[in-house]
């Protein structure tokens, strides 16, 4: 899976829109009443205040103090751009806030430093301690980082974890427990050479011979070449800790007979004449960013019994550390830890690598285009499995119960699997599956209105982001201007500009058009300006003759126009079955709401019609399809003969014998809620409605508009379902990364 290209404004714009920065702060409690203002602040909060001063383990039960991570650094060493300062490492620290939560659930907030002394570093974080249940280190250069963690670790009670250097080491050592199985090795014997002596280097050696490698069999080496003893130059106490009794003095020699290659250091430092003076098996771990020490083909080209992992993406092993951080810090904070020990990291380590000897689930296996399996290829776990957060956190908790640093044991840690389990977003998993159908259909989008600038980002995105070519419908000069005012002007290479003028198809899409309408009261003329001069029209010709694979439209003119528009190419109104579906997504719930596109005021066969479109929906987004038919009425009360069609419809899908689960008529709360569904034992449906059926498109606009406007539910569609061809309507106001969705959705249909 290669690296999304991006340009330096795409970059910006991600950072300020829709609000600037990454994150923010939401209650978890009402705050609708002058009686929830009393509780949550005076005088109800007075309660909790007292008690917790009295025991401060309380704290973890009044307060978000036990899902609370500070992540904290002061701009020193700010990924590879060196000493950026404390503000200027905030971008950074805003997304480390967001992995916390997107991958583990923790919260998050960043917390830049102004100062480069340890001394005021430690006393002001030291200070802030009551406030978090842990602390996330980041970007702090060596040795200072060292010193730092070494005296807030002995200063405070809770898990003081610096990421540069244990996160990377943890990933490391998982893969490289699976590296040795793989290769017949054990950790003990091994010669393992390290490259690269800052605050990632110390860890990972440190942690490993924890691990059991010997000391002796541990050669690291820096810029000045072996660390040995009696070397004087360039040393530190952390350096001096590894040095060893080697009469190798360059990395060069070190690296004769090695079994293991670490490097944390810097592009190109390995040579393939080192790869080939290393033992049988070699394992190589060239984690260097963003360009690794050596490449896996430079390693492979002279060693094909070599076992390679980078830091990248775009390779196979990547040493990845959101595999790590978020799933430790979630383990140690389910039991109040006081540290995050060896033992704990050990375990995390162990419990990757056993993960990745499993099979892996289909839908990773999607994510990343092939399958994958446990072997030379596969030997650290993807960062998008989503056995991770129930796996990992529990043998972190384990060991923290085993070592004493837990203040409330897990008593049931089977239960407690089971409920990490519920804790992510399911969303996050559905749209990561449909991104990844669409990068390997690798659809031609056709993309309607090339004269609006979200329209162009949003071909631009889809094109770099490696879903397919993106088709642009537009004037090229005018395509070119608009790109260039919106940074994008090196995009025009890129995608393809298409119109009327320089397609060699016009006359081929006139006489389809022609033939189509010719007895519907259009004329030649007609069709050549339809043809030639509409660009939905055009578009919908370039789809219908295979000139592209899907088509994504509406971002210009109103849904019920441009459908007008594609009718004269295709046969996407009622009476062919069409359906408009719309996606919300809200609280890690995904819910369709049918029809918002095409019916009126359907009649019960209708609504089935909905029904079934609605369903094949679902199923390509990776949803099971629960129906609901839903109106103001449940199962016939009160009774109203504006619900009838809605207790009808089910018993048409009786008829036809639908293939998933369905209901009706009931109203919302009844669909959505499983405690309300068991008022109702008779009811057919297995659990809350993910599809709830609309009795007309009115209702169906408010629905969505309501819930878009007071709750800010992400919005996708509509989708158009029951047409032959892949076509997505967006709306008018929809913004690039809206269309870009769109196009998405388009291309798992249409690819």
């Amino acid at each position: 899976m290669s690296n999304p290209k991006f340009t330096r404004e795409e970059a910006l714009a991600f950072h300020l829109e829709p609000t600037p920065g990454k994150w923010e702060v939401s209650p978890t409690v009402p705050m609708n009443t002058q009686r929830d203002l009393s509780l949550a602040y005076s005088p109800g909060v007075a309660v909790p205040c007292e008690d917790i001063a009295k025991d401060p383990g309380l704290a973890y039960d009044y307060t978000n103090k036990g899902n609370l991570v500070a992540v904290i650094s002061n701009g020193t060493a700010v990924l590879g751009l060196g000493n950026l300062g404390a503000l200027g490492s905030k971008p950074v620290m805003e997304g480390k806030a967001v992995l916390f939560k997107r991958f583990a659930d923790v919260n998050s907030i960043d917390i830049e430093l102004d100062t480069e002394d340890p001394d005021e570093f430690c006393k002001a974080v030291r200070l802030m301690g009551p406030t978090f249940g842990g602390i996330n280190l980041e970007d702090i250069k060596a040795p200072e980082c060292f010193i730092i963690e070494q005296r807030l670790k002995e200063e405070m009670d809770i898990p003081v974890f610096h990421d540069d250097q244990h996160g990377t080491a943890v990933i490391c050592a998982a893969g490289l427990i699976n590296a040795l199985h793989l290769s017949g090795k054990k950790i003990e014997d091994v010669k393992i050479v390290l490259n690269g002596a800052g605050a990632a280097g110390i860890a990972c050696i440190e942690l490993l011979k924890r691990m059991g490698a010997r000391h002796d069999n541990c050669i690291v080496a820096d810029t000045k070449g072996v660390i040995y003893q009696g070397r004087t130059d360039g040393m530190n106490q952390w350096k001096s800790a590894h040095a060893v009794k080697t009469d190798a003095r360059t990395l060069e020699e070190a690296m004769v007979g090695a079994d293991v290659f670490l490097g944390v250091s810097a592009k190109g430092a390995v040579t393939q004449d080192m790869v080939r003076s290393m033992a049988d098996n070699p394992v190589i771990f060239a984690m260097a960013n963003p360009d690794p020490e050596i490449t896996p083909e430079e390693a492979h080209e002279v060693r094909m019994d070599a076992i390679v992992a980078t830091g990248r993406s775009d390779y196979p092993n990547q040493v990845n550390n959101v595999l790590g951080f978020p799933y430790l810090f979630r383990g140690a904070l389910d039991i109040h830890a006081r540290a995050i020990n060896d033992e704990m990291k050990i375990a995390c380590a162990q419990a990757l690598a056993d993960l990745a000897r499993e099979d892996v689930p289909d839908e990773v296996a999607l994510a990343y285009g092939k399958n994958l399996s446990f072997g030379r290829d596969y030997i650290i776990p993807t960062p998008f499995d989503p056995r991770l957060i129930h796996r990992i956190p529990p043998a972190v908790a384990k060991a923290g119960m085993d070592t004493g640093a837990a203040r409330r044991p897990i008593i049931d840690l089977v239960a407690y699997e089971e409920s990490l389990k519920s804790r992510m977003d399911p969303t996050a998993s559905i749209l990561r599956s449909i991104n990844a159908r669409a990068r390997t259909a690798q659809a031609r989008m056709i993309f309607a209105e090339g004269d609006d600038p979200r329209v162009l980002r949003a071909a631009v995105m889809y094109q770099r982001s490696g879903f397919g070519k993106a088709l642009v419908v537009g004037r090229s000069a005018d395509v070119k201007t608009k790109l260039e005012e919106a940074g994008l002007g090196d995009a025009v290479r890129e995608i393809e500009v298409v119109n009327a003028a320089n397609t060699q198809h016009l006359d081929r899409y006139k006489q389809f058009l022609y033939e189509r309408l010719q007895r519907k009261g259009h004329d030649r003329q007609d069709i050549h300006r339809l043809a030639a001069r509409d660009r939905h029209v055009f578009a919908a010709l370039m789809l219908q003759q295979g000139h592209g694979d899907a088509l994504v439209t509406g971002a210009t003119r109103k849904s019920a126009h441009v459908m007008e528009l594609i009718n004269h190419v295709f046969d996407a109104d009622a009476s062919h079955g069409a359906a408009g579906v719309t996606a919300l997504l809200l609280k890690g719930r995904i819910v369709l709401i049918a029809d918002t596109l095409v019916h009126e005021w359907p009649d019960e066969e209708d609504l089935a019609n909905i029904a079934e479109r609605a369903a094949e929906v679902a199923r390509l987004i990776g949803l099971e399809p629960r129906v609901a038919f839903v109106s103001f009425s449940t199962f016939g009360y009160p009774v109203s003969e504006r619900a009838e069609k809605m207790h009808l419809a089910p018993h048409v899908l009786d008829r036809r014998g639908a293939n998933f689960e369905y209901e009706g008529e009931m109203t919302v709360d009844v669909a959505l809620n499983r405690t309300a569904q068991k008022f109702y034992p008779f009811q057919r449906l297995t659990g809350p409605a993910n599809i709830l059926v609309v009795p007309a498109r009115h209702s169906a606009s408010i629905s969505v508009k309501l819930m878009q406007e007071m709750a800010g539910a992400t919005v996708i569609g509509p989708i158009l379902a029951g047409v032959d061809k892949s076509i997505q309507i967006c709306s008018t106001a929809s913004t690039a990364s809206d269309i870009l969705n769109m196009a998405v959705l388009a291309a798992c249909k249409g690819g």
